[in-house]
């Protein structure tokens, strides 16, 4: 991650004070990511992680802390915000955006396998169900209308071939989005970012998911294509390992059973997500913000597997 906003304990002795955390012991930046600042915190109370928002205004934030809120007080494993002594949970650190949430458990999993992947599953589906009665509303700010605007700004700086797979996929991207099967698809709050370095194992068991800031309304199934495409995946060629999508999706249908038109939209909506990350990561290595710390993503991984979902069907959702 890149911290783009250096906080130290000088900076926090007064302003930590208005939560029941007792003093700031220790505050370290986190080096994943490229859209935050986050911190490990130590307090006086207990181990926390401190977000500064670079991105996101303060008009958007309620929906992602208070989704995390949600699904906490509805058991599912999230970092939980703190609240201050008059009850809010968005702050104002060096005139940004900022809070402070429980720090979780554990430690990734880098190199998941089926055990994980299913743990992965199980819990997106608890989420997802545990959403449903969410009240906030907030689309997906990276789905097909972030995709428009940004494409027109990376296919200059494309090679011939890859403008033309972009420009093919958008196409594709756009008439499926405008398909009766799409309009079928269940929908609602997602996290839409649930990369393996962004859940944490107690052994091979799931501690929690974190990171909510790409959360969104959208279909349930990009949330799934999102995930699969990171936790079962050659890492080399993009290639989907069968074993593990096969556990994560058996694990997530156990709790929340896929529908038909879901089965019918698997195939568009894996390459949905992983056009998603590569117009993302493209974005991002060609528009460099500085930071401290900040490794911008290599766009070419997720070209990789783009061009495989295109050209080699995944195993079946059921």
């Amino acid at each position: 991650m890149a911290v783009f906003t250096p906080v130290t304990l000088d900076d926090l002795s007064d302003w930590i004070m208005q939560f029941p955390l007792g003093r700031a012991l220790a505050i370290e930046g986190i080096s994943s990511g490229i859209e935050n600042s986050n911190f490990f915190l130590s307090t006086e109370a207990g181990e926390f992680v401190l977000t500064i928002f670079e991105q996101l205004s303060f008009e958007q934030l309620p929906f992602y802390l208070q989704l995390m809120r949600h699904l906490a007080q509805h058991g599912v494993p999230v970092p939980e915000p703190i609240a201050n002594r008059h009850g809010a949970i968005l702050h104002s650190l060096h005139g940004k955006p900022a809070s402070i949430v429980t720090r979780l458990e554990g430690s990734c999993q880098l190199a998941p396998q089926p055990v994980h992947c299913a743990q992965a599953g199980k819990t997106m589906a608890k989420m997802h169900l545990a959403a449903q009665d969410f009240p906030l509303q907030q689309p997906n700010l990276r789905g097909l209308d972030w995709w428009n605007a940004t494409s027109p700004l990376v296919l200059p700086l494309l090679s011939t071939d890859n403008a033309h797979l972009l420009r093919a996929e958008m196409h594709f991207q756009s008439a499926f989005a405008g398909s009766a099967v799409y309009r079928e698809l269940p929908y609602g709050p997602i996290h839409a970012d649930l990369f393996r370095n962004n859940a944490m194992f107690v052994g091979d068991t799931m501690s929690g998911i974190f990171d909510f800031y790409f959360a969104g309304c959208d279909c349930w199934l990009f949330d799934v294509a999102v995930t699969v495409n990171d936790w079962c995946i050659d890492l080399e060629t993009g290639a989907l390992d069968t074993a593990r999508v096969r556990a994560l999706l058996d694990a997530y249908h156990a709790v929340r059973p896929f529908t038909a038109a879901e089965q019918v939209a698997w195939q568009p909506m894996l390459r949905a997500g992983a056009l998603r990350f590569w117009l993302s990561r493209l974005y991002d290595y060609h528009q460099p913000r500085a930071a401290e710390m900040l490794t911008p993503h290599d766009p070419t991984h997720f070209e990789r597997i783009l061009r495989e979902r295109i050209a080699h069907p995944a195993p079946a959702l059921y």
